[in-house]
């Protein structure tokens, strides 16, 4: 992993496994279905919720930093702590939950390569379904970063053509407008298709099939040589509802090294049902 751009930002689940219960480290499991935390878990895991901890409860939107005080404090996690993320799905929420993290500046948070999947395929990794009892800390964000979060007006401007990468990272059907939402997924959008100037670029093209990342070569070839993505402009990735452009997001920013990468949480849900946006399908 030394070759990332940055390398920090991933531990192995070696790593984990030989870090288990060390002061100062805490490990968080986000999963896209909650239940399988409770099934078992990485003995020292908090579970987060993504629904109902990690997005406001009443308008669509992330949490606000009052809140992600709240939840790290209960969580038992302080400013100065080694945050190690890890989920199911290739670890799409864990990888929200990291963008997250930096929003509201967290210093040093990590994601567990190759995820929950990863862990339970390993021989001799240690399961539970004890929930850790914690000691509540005080958290203070003193830090918020807006940047990395693309809001409608930008996407607009982005859509336009020129000056920004725009990356849909959603399956080639929806890319498309074939359908809105993935198999088993609730139809979020009014309308199909892709943003205009978009380069599909599914976020599973970064993976290997044990669920780590893909090496730094394969990655700069997939994105940089293969899909066009230009370094040298301000790149913005979209899905459906966020979770897997953060996944993209975190591979372009942190182990591609490319300069202000937004991840546009609003993603098709919000672009697909706003009256008079432009569209393309095919």
């Amino acid at each position: 992993m030394a070759r990332y751009a940055n390398p920090e930002t991933l531990v192995d689940t070696e790593w984990v496994k030989n870090n288990l219960g060390k002061p100062g480290i805490k490990l968080v499991e986000i999963d896209v279905d909650t239940k399988q935390y409770d099934a078992g878990h990485i003995p020292g895991a908090i579970g987060f919720n993504w629904q109902t901890q990690l997005q406001d409860q009443v308008r669509r939107d992330i949490i606000s930093k009052d809140a992600f005080e709240k939840l790290a404090g209960s969580a038992g996690i302080s400013p100065n702590d080694i945050v190690i993320l890890y989920g199911d799905n290739n670890n799409w929420f864990a990888a929200y939950g990291f963008w997250l993290f930096k929003i509201y500046g967290h210093k040093d948070v990590r994601l567990m390569n190759g995820g929950r999947v990863k862990w339970l395929n390993e021989k001799d990794r240690p399961m539970t379904t004890d929930v850790p009892k914690v000691t509540p800390a005080t958290y203070k964000s003193t830090e918020t970063h807006l940047e990395l979060r693309a809001f409608l007006p930008q996407v607009f401007d982005a859509q336009k053509g020129g000056a920004w990468n725009l990356v849909d990272v959603r399956s080639p059907d929806e890319f498309t407008g074939k359908v809105i939402a993935p198999p088993g997924m609730t139809e979020t959008a009014q309308r199909g298709g892709h943003i205009p100037g978009a380069t599909s670029i599914p976020w599973s093209t970064a993976v290997n099939q044990d669920g780590t990342f893909k090496s730094p070569d394969e990655l700069r070839s997939i994105y940089l040589e293969q899909k066009g993505v230009d370094p040298k402009k301000d790149t913005i990735a979209y899905c459906r509802i966020g979770e897997r452009s953060s996944h993209t997001w975190f591979v372009l920013k942190y182990l591609l090294g490319l300069n202000n990468v937004k991840n546009y949480d609003g993603s098709w849900t919000e672009y697909g049902n706003v009256v008079a946006a432009p569209i393309e399908k095919g």
